[in-house]
């Protein structure tokens, strides 16, 4: 498991070794803890509150969003 970047010293995204498809990150942190998909930038599963803590997540993924595939792809090599 990999710290992608944080968020408010509280939450996290994550990359996981090994992970199965689609393409994704875990967002964790609190009582939080969803997967959102690399390519669509939708959450498959579990739950973030609608407002600006998820706002700032997708616009941070759409930034980085290259890269994630990128390091996604390295890390299911291992």
């Amino acid at each position: 498991m990999t710290t992608k970047q944080r968020f408010r010293n509280k939450y996290r995204l994550e990359l996981r070794e090994n992970d199965h498809e689609p393409m994704h990150v875990h967002f964790v942190g609190g009582d939080i803890n969803a997967k959102i998909d690399l390519v669509t930038l939708k959450i498959l599963a579990g739950y973030i509150t609608p407002g600006t803590l998820r706002k700032e997540v997708l616009m941070w993924l759409e930034e980085n969003q290259t890269e994630m595939i990128k390091e996604w792809k390295k890390c299911q090599q291992l």
